[in-house]
């Protein structure tokens, strides 16, 4: 019975060995056969020579980089005003429009006079009457100095008679005043321009009534227009008045020169950045609030540069592809300033420090089909212009700091 038992059990254990073993072969077969697929693959495109045009290789030369700081911002205007009610009043008319030129003093509006006349009317009154009463004292105070003099009445009666005096000139004093302000409510009906410019926003509609402080219009001097852009304290340490910037502009086919006017001493609390003030020309196309990005200048040096398409990042490290004989290599390098060729900042470079040296073709885009390892075969164009590089200058580029 036991050796029954023992040998059903040696059976059992045989049998699964047999199909471990088995599945353990299959895996070896098939991980074989997926490495032989994968060399044989490798060698179909090593073998394989793919052609390169002229576009399709960039050769290593020298540049001129600026260095930069990329920065973005607002067009707003250094001259812009709210116009606002001055009285409490209805807006009887309105001239203007969103888009209308002002002169500085011209009328824009009118409010309605009828309550600030009236008002003007009675402080007058009031004024008028004060003033009389007030002549009317000064004459009594006149006649009681006389009469105490000469013995008729007494300096008690006198000294009322001064009291009175002054009392109703501080009164008539008080209504001039009043009069006064009634006059300069009567002139504040008439809306004025306080800047020549162009009307920007329309806040009201005529027969409106308006509290003190309303909104009218908004005007603005578009011939004072700067770039105001944030900077951290660590970039602003970089920059100073008179710098030079390029500035791309929605909506404007060329970048504008730019230069910093103004630095702010203090921080935004928020932000914790500091806002930097460039002048710039006044194209007819710029308007306040259009949004721009662009680059300040800092500095200047000569440098290796390559398309910033061309670096990829692998491991840590930076590498591109360069064409090593007919094949394509990939190397190691370190990067240095990002540039942008002609402060374009759509056409972006790279600085090479080490890895490269001039004259050295590569391909200017890392994310493409060409593999290291690959055949490559350049066309005829592309090799007479790679022989012919220069070595040693090359068109200006624009850099900003990694």
């Amino acid at each position: 019975m036991n050796t029954s038992s023992s040998w059903k059990k040696w059976l059992l254990v045989s049998v699964a060995l047999l199909v471990l073993g088995g599945s353990i072969a299959r895996a070896i077969i098939a991980r074989k056969a997926q490495q032989t697929e994968l060399a044989q693959s490798t060698e179909s495109a090593q073998a394989q020579s793919i052609y390169l045009a002229p576009h399709d290789v960039h050769t290593v030369q020298v540049l001129t980089l600026n260095g930069s700081i990329p920065i973005s911002g607002s067009l707003i205007a250094q001259r812009s005003a709210v116009v606002k009610a001055k009285v409490s009043a209805e807006l009887q008319a309105l001239h203007v429009r969103e888009g209308d030129t002002v002169r500085q003093g011209q009328s824009l509006g009118q409010l309605d006079t009828q309550e600030v006349g009236l008002r003007r009317q009675q402080a007058q009154q009031q004024a008028a009457s004060a003033k009389a009463i007030w002549t009317n004292a000064e004459q009594t105070l006149r006649n009681n100095q006389a009469l105490v003099q000469q013995g008729f009445i007494s300096r008690q009666a006198l000294d009322t008679s001064l009291s009175n005096a002054a009392s109703t000139r501080a009164t008539y004093e008080a209504a001039q005043a009043a009069a006064r302000l009634t006059e300069k409510a009567w002139q504040d009906t008439r809306i004025l321009a306080p800047l020549a410019g162009q009307i920007a926003q329309r806040f009201v509609q005529p027969g409106e009534r308006l509290n003190v402080d309303a909104r009218i219009v908004e005007i603005v001097d578009l011939d004072s227009l700067e770039w105001q852009v944030p900077l951290s304290p660590q970039d602003v340490a970089q920059v100073r008045v008179d710098a030079t910037a390029s500035l791309n502009i929605e909506g404007l086919p060329e970048p504008l020169s730019a230069r910093i006017a103004r630095i702010n001493p203090s921080a935004t609390a928020d932000a914790r950045s500091v806002m930097v003030y460039l002048s710039l020309p006044r194209p007819p196309a710029l308007r306040q609030g259009l949004f721009g990005q662009g680059q300040i200048t800092v500095d200047t040096r000569e440098g290796l540069a390559i398309p910033a398409s061309a670096v990829s990042r692998d491991s840590g490290r930076d590498e591109v592809l360069r064409i090593d004989g007919d094949r394509i290599v990939r190397v190691p390098v370190q990067v240095g300033l990002r540039a942008s060729r002609g402060g374009d900042a759509t056409q972006p470079f790279v600085e090479i420090t080490a890895g490269l040296k001039a004259g050295d073709r590569i391909l200017p885009d890392a994310s493409g089909t060409v593999r290291e390892g690959a055949r490559v075969t350049l066309g005829a164009a592309t090799a007479a212009t790679a022989a012919s590089a220069p070595a040693a200058s090359a068109p200006a580029a624009s850099a900003a700091s990694r």
